[in-house]
């Protein structure tokens, strides 16, 4: 049984980093090539479509790693496991903190109503998220390496 969560709990926050990591280095570049408002409402509809999902994944991931740890108290990697998951809570009050205030407002920006400083607060988005990304490759590794 403890196999299985290992796998399950791999692949849930590997695919997880995966997401976000094409997210910051993929999509939101070429949301941002995209020409005139294209770029803008696509960002829109990624806020509320990732935005609707993502709060149970982040959450998810930290439950199981931090069930993970706790099934493998007593084993060789079990620090490292408590480190991705105090690395994968970082995440979540990052997100909570500093990414959700701005997606909040962009997924519900149009070229109507968006503010003048709407390519200022992406780019804030975008340099958080890219923080946010180092630090869950950062406790996806440390999962990794506590299971190897």
């Amino acid at each position: 049984m403890l196999d299985v969560l290992e796998v399950v709990t791999t692949v849930v926050v590997g695919v997880m980093v995966g997401v976000e990591f094409s997210v910051a280095f993929v999509m939101k570049r070429i949301l941002d090539a995209l020409p005139e408002d294209s770029g803008q409402l696509g960002h829109a509809h990624g806020g509320r479509m990732l935005g609707a999902v993502m709060p149970f994944w982040y959450i998810g991931s930290l439950v199981l790693v931090g069930v993970l740890a706790a099934a493998e108290w007593h084993h060789h990697g079990s620090g490292l496991l408590v480190t991705a998951g105090a690395l994968l809570f970082l995440s979540v009050v990052m997100s909570i903190l500093l990414l959700l205030p701005i997606n909040g407002r962009n997924k519900t920006w149009t070229p109507e109503n968006r503010p003048e400083d709407w390519k200022q607060q992406l780019n804030r988005w975008g340099r958080w998220h890219y923080v946010r990304v180092a630090v869950l490759v950062a406790a996806f590794t440390l999962l990794v390496a506590a299971l190897a």
